[in-house]
């Protein structure tokens, strides 16, 4: 829900809306892709136009219902030759659409961006959703277009140190607005024990199994292997009457799922671990797993899993690098009394399968504990409204400045 700041942020009587134009390659399921949408629903409840260009996908009909518009543009393209015919076109978007702000989320359709704005001057924000470095200079010039902009906006405090340290020029121009999350569908209490029970059927899960749940597009760097690797070895030491869940979208990569497929085939693990494909209920697929893995094998900038889980009262276990520490409280960083998930040494499977050990052998009263300190803990740092008032904020300064400055 957007706050009263919001409602109060847009124009006045007599003046044009403010539009605001987010660029991002696909309306898909995933994190950035989901921000999008959320700052499309609050741009449109505080009387902007809210405009979304992308190439479209499954979450294009519920930006229209939450009042933004969708316009269809290749914004996946990565050919330069392609890319460069696209800023004209994008240039006349603006101009047509008298954007007041662009609003990047991806780099390749942020050089068409770039490009655009210089044609049709208008201000330029970016979400980094990634940990951009490079290894060579050609790289690096490829992803600095996420730092030629007013204002960066980093997610995490890991984020905003990487662009400071990655790229010192951009420092003044990084704003740290940590992600938000409408936590209403995330509530345990509300999630009923009918949905529950038809996710746990329709992926072959048994009354008295426990499911240890890893959601996540497949792709390596998601840490499927790892997770693999320890159900081998909890398995092979006695853990009864589990199973491992793959939740998430091929995305086209068969080859490394069938990469999956052959490591659970060879360790003879086929009864126990499951691929089940994209996930349309993520708050009965948390409330019905026993414990919930993010064992990525890359610095998650930020990490919606280990939040949403949290704010479920599912016991998380997470890779300690990136925003982890930030996202999950654990030792060593704070006492085991008030942890509220695990942190694990990335590419470790042995203390990954210690820590679902640990937590799957949590009694009731120590479970509801962490559950209550984990739910508190998201609660009071990633609220949606607060992500979403901080970003308003940014698209008014820039306006404000924008319509001061003097235009031929």
């Amino acid at each position: 829900m957007p706050s009263q700041r919001a409602f109060e942020s847009g124009p006045g009587p007599g003046q044009k809306p403010r539009t605001i134009l987010q660029i991002i390659p696909h309306l898909d399921a995933g994190g950035a892709e989901k921000i999008v949408v959320d700052l499309a629903a609050a741009q449109a409840a505080a009387g902007y136009r809210a405009l979304i260009a992308s190439e479209g996908g499954r979450l294009v009909a519920e930006v229209q219902a939450l009042g933004g518009v969708w316009l269809p543009f290749p914004a996946a393209s990565k050919n330069p030759i392609a890319m460069a015919l696209h800023v004209r076109a994008l240039a006349a978007v603006l101009a047509r659409e008298q954007v007041d702000v662009v609003h990047v989320h991806s780099r390749a359709p942020a050089w068409v961006a770039l490009g655009a704005c210089r044609l049709r001057p208008t201000p330029m924000i970016s979400t980094f959703h990634g940990a951009y470095g490079g290894d060579s200079a050609l790289k690096r010039r490829y992803n600095s277009v996420m730092t030629r902009v007013d204002r960066i906006i980093a997610h995490s405090s890991f984020i905003a140190d990487h662009v400071r340290t990655n790229y010192p020029e951009a420092a003044a121009r990084v704003r740290l607005v940590p992600c938000g999350f409408d936590f209403s569908d995330f509530d345990l209490a509300a999630v009923d024990a009918q949905r529950v029970r038809k996710l746990r059927e329709g992926w072959g899960l048994e009354g008295h199994e426990r499911m240890v749940l890893l959601p996540g597009r497949m792709t390596a760097i998601k840490g499927q292997k790892l997770l693999i690797e320890a159900a081998r070895r909890l398995l092979a030491e006695g853990l009864s009457d589990t199973k491992f869940i793959l939740a998430g979208d091929e995305q086209g990569r068969s080859t490394y799922v069938r990469e999956l497929d052959q490591m659970v085939a060879s360790l003879g693990l086929d009864k126990f671990v499951r691929r089940v494909g994209h996930c349309t209920d993520m708050p009965a697929a948390y409330g019905a797993a026993a414990v919930v893995c993010v064992p990525t094998t890359v610095p998650e900038t930020f990490g919606r899993v280990a939040v949403e889980a949290q704010a479920m009262g599912t016991p998380v276990i997470a890779a300690s690098h990136g925003a982890s520490s930030e996202t999950v409280l654990g030792p060593p960083l704070v006492p085991a009394a008030e942890r509220t998930g695990w942190l694990v040494p990335p590419e470790d499977a042995g203390a990954l399968a210690a820590a679902i050990a640990e937590a799957l052998g949590l009694g009731a009263s120590a479970r509801s504990a962490l559950a209550r300190r984990a739910r508190t803990h998201v609660i009071g740092k990633f609220g949606l409204e607060r992500m979403n008032d901080a970003t308003l904020k940014l698209y008014d300064e820039l306006i404000t400045a924008s319509r001061a400055l003097p235009h031929s």
